[in-house]
């Protein structure tokens, strides 16, 4: 195990507003994080590595939502979350059960019906992939855990891994390579002072430590964005 995962960072255009409808839906606290940036700390209950930063920048969201959150819901319908100010985009139909939804920014996620088995809340992290299996392989390595490839093979997850709070990492067969910056991306702790392990075994430098950051910046094999921190 090189790394273990820390929590999410958000991307937004508006980091205050977007940060309270998340706030909202998770049933987390938002707090300022300064430089217009904000913070969703975890609700009652719910791991430090349930927390969101949720940064300004000035791009607008282009391109396709290929980082997400599944959420399951307490309730039969999304009405809850559409009156917090989601926007729904597709109902369940012949080929999925679960509601996919649109946050204020246009950041796409899933919400499921109530499960007998599964708290309300955050179920899964999906990430879009040319290549599931090796993708949901190389973070197996990275942050440790197992890999469940389905038989669909459109589809590998990774469960187990160090620091990850909920039940899934999932990556999804996506036909189209990521051409924009992930609006959604994670941050991980290192087990070592520098990323070094983590660039032997394939991720891509993209920005040392400065005045500004103590972290690492860094891009998967597919070029997901994240950062990586030295340890505490």
């Amino acid at each position: 195990m090189i790394a273990r995962f820390k929590d999410l960072v958000l991307d937004a255009a508006d980091a205050r507003a977007l940060g309270a409808f998340w706030a909202r839906v998770l049933g987390g606290e938002l707090v300022e994080a300064g430089d217009r940036d904000t913070r969703i700390l975890p609700g009652a209950g719910r791991t430090a590595a349930e927390g969101i930063w949720v940064n300004q920048v000035p791009e607008p969201r282009t391109g396709r939502t290929r980082v997400h959150l599944d959420l399951r819901l307490d309730r039969p319908d999304p009405g809850s979350l559409l009156a917090t100010g989601a926007r729904l985009v597709r109902e369940p139909d012949s080929e999925i059960d679960w509601w996919v939804l649109a946050d204020p920014e246009g950041n796409l996620f899933c919400a499921f019906p109530p499960g007998d088995d599964t708290a309300a809340g955050p179920i899964a992290l999906v990430v879009d992939a040319s290549d599931p299996l090796a993708q949901a392989t190389w973070w197996a390595a990275m942050v440790g855990g197992r890999v469940r490839h389905r038989t669909d093979p459109g589809q590998a997850l990774l469960v187990e891994a160090a620091g990850f709070p909920w039940g899934r990492w999932v990556f999804d067969l996506a036909p189209e390579r990521r051409t924009v910056k992930n609006r959604l991306h994670w941050d991980v702790d290192l087990t070592e002072p520098t990323p070094a392990a983590l660039i032997r075994a394939g991720a891509t430098l993209l920005r040392e430590p400065d005045a500004t950051a103590r972290w690492w910046v860094l891009t998967d094999p597919e070029g997901n964005e994240f950062c990586a921190f030295p340890p505490a």
